[in-house]
């Protein structure tokens, strides 16, 4: 019955629908009271974000997760004389992510709820940005996810660029900049795929089979943009920059999902349409995934903010990802997407935890805090928990993806995951320590005298990210049962599209000498 109904359509443009309806809520009201005007909008955006979730839950339970096939495919032709569809579906390696957005919108807006500046454009922001991402993760049409894609950059660069810090234009400048560029390159290997096979649908791209020699360059241009988005060292630097300066909602929204947008890509484009490059890349994939969880762990370790040290301890994370995608292993992949998942829902509550402070005492240093526990007891348990989570506890969602991805890693080399062990215990090492200096010891600064503890809005908020946290933690296959059989189909496609290594012929047995 959900089938026939068009669920990814109203998931997907319903807030953009909430966001035209908070813009003219705001241009009605005008010359009203401007409190009651905000107050409106962000009642709006709370409920149309909810709404949002409810239907990506009723998705989620009517979704076959035997079926590796996509699934609710609505396919409307759009530009016929091009042969370019409007085509949405999803499949184990997407509905996750839908979901996974839905439910961190209603908290950014919450987070937010004190934002006492151009409320209405803000959430409308916030409102038009889920529609382009859930688009992202259900287009089946190539250009439809180009589209979806870069825009999604748009209301992002607005969220950081007008209610951002000090330095925002600066930052959301080169959040621009960097991933636009990426993206140019693969608009024009686009277009030489349409060429190749004369059709956009991503369906029949997958049954695709592109030249070796092509797939080189199509992998390439591709690359440069999931590159750029997860982000990936070197092409990791403006990524601190941009949570520096985004508000507490815009940081949360960009560490939870649009960094997950570059391992969807490969999941969805680069592994299976160009297997040969894939295979052959692999190997400077491993590499400049190890020195992204080393190097940055390294980083970070010497960070003063506290928000700029969750933001380099993201690149790392996103290294255990790249890793675990490119094993081509069931468990590498499966424990790349929880790994997804689960930082989704951790660092977003990090950055909220940062937001309680920062809300507070308006500043970032962590030396300017101490002995937090005394004062803010259930802020300090909560952040507690989700610090060890980001470094992996057993017990927390973060393990679970950390060794499966690791897993994956020694079935391909021993030493990559050795090179992905040595960033996690980095992890311990800079988050424990910064946990350490802000919520433990004495109080020596007076200001913190006055801190009170989390008010209902900020329970709401980080009580209902710890939930998945520590439920995943023990329960793991609500998520492995929903991407295995994509996962299987994945790799089937991926190895059956290589070339059949001839083995070897076996030696032959000697003959025995018969007498005459």
């Amino acid at each position: 019955m959900l089938g026939q109904l068009p669920i990814l359509s109203a998931i997907t443009f319903l807030p953009a629908l909430g966001s035209v309806a908070v813009l003219l809520l705001c241009a009605l009201m005008r010359d009203e009271d401007r409190a009651v005007a905000d107050r409106n909008a962000k009642g709006i955006a709370l409920f149309v974000t909810l709404v949002v979730f409810i239907f990506s839950i009723i998705l989620l339970a009517a979704f076959d997760r035997h079926n590796a096939d996509f699934q609710f495919v609505e396919n409307v032709p759009w530009l016929p004389q091009l042969g370019i569809n409007y085509k949405l579906g999803v499949d184990g390696l997407s509905v996750l992510f839908v979901v996974l957005t839905a439910f961190l919108m209603p908290i950014c807006v919450l987070s937010s709820w004190n934002l006492d500046r151009r409320v209405a454009d803000y959430m409308a922001a916030f409102l038009l940005l889920e529609t382009l991402i859930i688009g992202v993760f259900c287009a089946l049409d190539m250009i439809l996810f180009y589209i979806f894609f870069e825009g999604s950059l748009i209301p992002m660069f607005l969220i950081i660029g007008v209610w951002g810090g000090q330095n925002r234009i600066y930052a959301a400048f080169k959040f621009f900049l960097y991933t636009f560029l990426g993206s140019v390159l693969m608009l024009a290997v686009m277009i030489v795929m349409y060429a190749q096979a004369g059709t956009t649908d991503i369906e029949a791209l997958l049954a695709t089979e592109f030249a070796p020699d092509l797939q080189i360059w199509l992998w390439l241009a591709f690359f440069a943009s999931f590159a750029v988005k997860m982000p990936m060292w070197p092409v990791h630097t403006w990524l601190p920059d941009a949570h520096v300066q985004a508000p507490t909602a815009g940081s949360v929204i960009l560490a939870g999902i649009l960094l997950k947008l570059g391992g969807y890509g490969f999941l969805r484009f680069s592994i299976p349409m160009f297997p040969h490059a894939s295979d052959y890349f692999a190997p400077m994939v491993f590499a400049l995934s190890i020195i992204a969880i080393v190097v940055t762990s390294v980083i970070a370790f010497r960070q003063t903010d506290i928000k700029k040290l969750i933001a380099y301890s993201s690149v790392a994370h996103m290294g255990l990802v790249t890793m675990g995608i490119f094993t081509m292993t069931d468990v590498g992949m499966q424990g790349a997407i929880f790994q997804m998942i689960s930082h989704g829902i951790i660092s977003g509550a990090l950055f909220l935890c940062v937001g309680v402070i920062y809300d507070r005492f308006h500043t970032r240093e962590i030396a300017f805090y101490g002995g937090l526990v005394h004062r803010m007891p259930v802020f300090a348990a909560l952040f507690g928990l989700f610090a060890m989570a980001n470094v992996g506890l057993p017990g927390t969602s973060g393990f679970i993806g950390e060794i499966m991805t690791m897993t994956g890693a020694f079935q391909v080399d021993p030493r990559i995951a050795a090179g992905a062990a040595l960033g996690v215990i980095f992890s311990a090492v800079y988050m424990l320590t910064a946990y350490r200096k802000v919520v433990f010891g004495k109080i020596t600064n007076r200001r913190l005298e006055t801190a009170t503890d989390l008010n209902a809005r900020e329970w709401i908020n980080l009580g209902v990210l710890s939930a998945p946290v520590l439920y995943f933690g023990f329960f793991s296959t609500p998520i492995t049962d929903t991407t295995r059989a994509s996962v299987d189909n994945l790799i089937s496609h991926y190895q059956s599209s290589l070339p059949v290594k001839a083995e070897l012929p076996a030696e032959t047995a000697p003959t025995e000498h018969v007498a005459p």
